[in-house]
């Protein structure tokens, strides 16, 4: 995956299960979908923060327990739906081994800040200018 980390292959577990989809008749009798399942806890080469950035990107993939569920269906033979859920597996860790770039807080500048208020004057001069004028009574 990367120079530091590597996955043992008895952390994942694969299951083949039925796809819904595209396959005719062959898609009530054949598993070709793959439910890919990664135990982040027992990975012993995922960094802590990593495994952090990890369950923040999986969302809803991952479960409670900390094992990361993915399935993969978008092909009809289960060897190309398996090597879609490792690609898969290895994209969202490789992400999560990017560091983000911490927010640095900005101020407006002046010449913004300027053109801002001219902006609300030139709106309000418009407003100004619908008024029905005052009558000469």
């Amino acid at each position: 995956m990367t120079p530091n980390i590597s996955i043992d292959e008895r952390d994942i577990e694969l299951q083949f299960i039925r796809a819904s989809g595209p396959g005719g008749q062959n898609v009530n009798k054949i598993s070709s979908a793959v439910q890919l399942r990664f135990d982040t806890v027992r990975c012993t080469s995922l960094p802590e923060d990593v495994q952090l950035r990890l369950r923040k990107l999986a969302g809803r993939r991952m479960t409670d327990e900390g094992i990361l569920i993915i399935e993969a269906s978008r092909f009809r033979t289960q060897g190309r739906n398996r090597e879609d859920a490792l690609a898969r597996l290895i994209a969202l860790i490789r992400s999560a081994t990017e560091i983000p770039k911490p927010r640095v807080k900005t101020k407006p500048t002046l010449a913004s800040k300027k053109r801002r208020l001219e902006g609300k004057q030139q709106r309000g001069e418009v407003k100004r200018l619908r008024k029905v004028p005052p009558s000469d009574s």
